[in-house]
């Protein structure tokens, strides 16, 4: 049985995942992951019994271990996994609650690399993995430093991994979009007064686009948007400390 796994797929660019991954490859099944059951079901109900709903929290160790029961009691073969959980939450770091600070943790960076774990021995030779990064993972960033750090953790595992895989015909890539405009907003920002200043916001489908174009380039890294790759590069060549200072500039930060 060839599937594909989605986490993160009951909106943004989990769910955007599924349209056209389900428009590129043909899959016997696709499984969904998300802790809410009833997006999953609305999803089923719009494209067809091939979607399996998989209602879990991965953010507790228990939801891992049911997911790899799965995998093993029905052997399918992992054509595509994406790895699309993840939130953030903008705020100086003193004023968030230590549990937020660890909710990031643990489903940004602990649950990625979980899934990653449990699912590599069902992927063969032309498996695909998109790990959801951000133009955060190139640089620290005050006030979002928490998810920052999360998301720099996924590009350097992820293209770590990606080396160690290059004999097998499995490849991994890190997705890395500057804002997109999904419900993570609305789970991010508590109000206007941290983050003030968007350059350029994209739809989920941009970016979901470049990073299966970039897939089938080869490339380990997906950026997309001429200005975010260039924000990149700058990232690259000017000190972190000037870039942050930029960072805060723009937030009218002191």
């Amino acid at each position: 049985m060839k599937i594909a796994v989605i986490t993160g797929a009951s909106s943004g660019m989990g769910k955007e995942f599924i349209y056209q991954l389900n428009n590129q490859q043909k899959f016997d099944e696709i499984w969904v992951i998300a802790r809410r059951e009833d997006r999953l079901n609305e999803i089923r109900q719009d494209m067809g019994d091939f979607i399996r709903p998989i209602a879990l929290d991965l953010t507790k160790d228990e939801a891992v271990e049911e997911y790899k029961a799965l995998l093993e009691k029905e052997q399918p073969e992992v054509a595509v996994l994406v790895n699309a959980s993840g939130y953030g939450k903008f705020e100086a770091f003193e004023n968030l609650s230590l549990s937020e600070q660890l909710g990031m943790i643990d489903l940004n960076a602990k649950a990625l690399t979980a899934m990653t774990y449990v699912t590599l021995p069902y992927l063969k030779a032309g498996s695909q993995v998109y790990q959801i990064a951000s133009l955060s993972s190139f640089q620290p960033v005050p006030y979002i430093g928490v998810y920052g750090a999360t998301k720099a953790y996924v590009l350097s595992f992820t293209r770590a991994i990606n080396a160690e895989l290059r004999h097998t015909g499995i490849k991994m890539m890190a997705v890395c979009p500057g804002w997109v405009k999904t419900e993570f907003f609305g789970r991010a920002v508590v109000d206007d007064s941290v983050i003030t200043y968007y350059n350029h916001v994209f739809t989920a489908q941009q970016v979901v686009t470049r990073a299966l174009k970039d897939m089938k380039k080869g490339k380990d890294v997906s950026i997309c948007g001429f200005d975010i790759r260039a924000q990149v590069l700058l990232t690259k060549l000017l000190p972190h400390r000037l870039v942050m200072k930029i960072w805060l500039m723009q937030q009218k930060k002191k």
